[in-house]
């Protein structure tokens, strides 16, 4: 499926400005290297309703039809930059749910794998080991996941940060083999309780993601029009 240039939602709101989602060069499979289609999604296009199962807690629909979603997909279990951004989102999570908006996490770990990574967060997580949601919804790897400049700050801070959980007893480290790869984009889409994506972020680094001001003033028009 071809859809037109990728741009973040920002391009089509009038909220605050955040970076867009660019790139002038192909985007690569891990396992090949070859050029990877673009099959991104646009802010106005409709989620088909589907329920996804946790790897803990009780099945939830997608879209909500009460609330908005907002739909994380991440790397593998255990991946440390990951940890440090849910860490960001777990310190505000009522905040979110005061805003109307329930968060849902996907990794492309196997439940098993991951349920051991995920039991103290206080929102669903979903495994995907297929990735078969991130082909549907264009999520993309590529080896600037890593390399590229801006993601070493946050590479480092979570490699300290992993370290000294580890040291007291806290922290897992992940599986040396990811048969998903390691270098895995994240991206971020806000669904509307229609179904409808109301804004949509495709990370160019490991660590370009929305942050939780920029989430919460992407979802007030929606509360504003519920």
């Amino acid at each position: 499926m071809h859809t037109p240039e990728s741009r973040t939602s920002q391009s089509r709101t009038s909220e605050p400005h955040t970076p867009q989602s660019r790139t002038s060069e192909p985007r690569t499979s891990e396992s090949s290297g070859s050029p990877l289609r673009s099959g991104r999604w646009e802010p106005g296009r409709s989620v088909p309703a589907r329920t996804l199962t946790p790897v803990l807690g009780p099945p939830l629909s997608l879209p909500d039809p009460a609330r908005a979603t907002h739909v994380q997909f991440r790397r593998f279990a255990g991946c440390p930059v990951c940890n440090l951004h849910l860490r960001s989102v777990v310190l505000r999570h009522e905040e979110i749910e005061r805003a109307g908006i329930r968060e849902v996490v996907l990794f492309h770990s196997p439940a098993d794998e991951l349920r051991e990574h995920v039991d103290h967060l206080p929102f669903a997580v979903v495994a995907d080991p297929a990735k078969a949601l991130y082909a549907e919804f264009g999520v993309e790897a590529h080896r600037r996941a890593l390399l590229d400049p801006r993601a070493w700050p946050a590479i480092l801070r979570s490699l300290l940060r992993g370290t000294w959980e580890l040291l007291r007893g806290r922290g897992r480290l992940p599986a040396t083999s990811q048969p998903g790869g390691r270098l895995g984009l994240p991206a971020d889409f806000l669904i509307a309780p229609d179904g409808r994506v109301a804004a949509v972020k495709y990370g160019e680094h490991v660590y370009d993601q929305w942050s939780v001001d920029e989430l919460l003033a992407l979802a007030a028009p929606l509360r504003e029009s519920s």
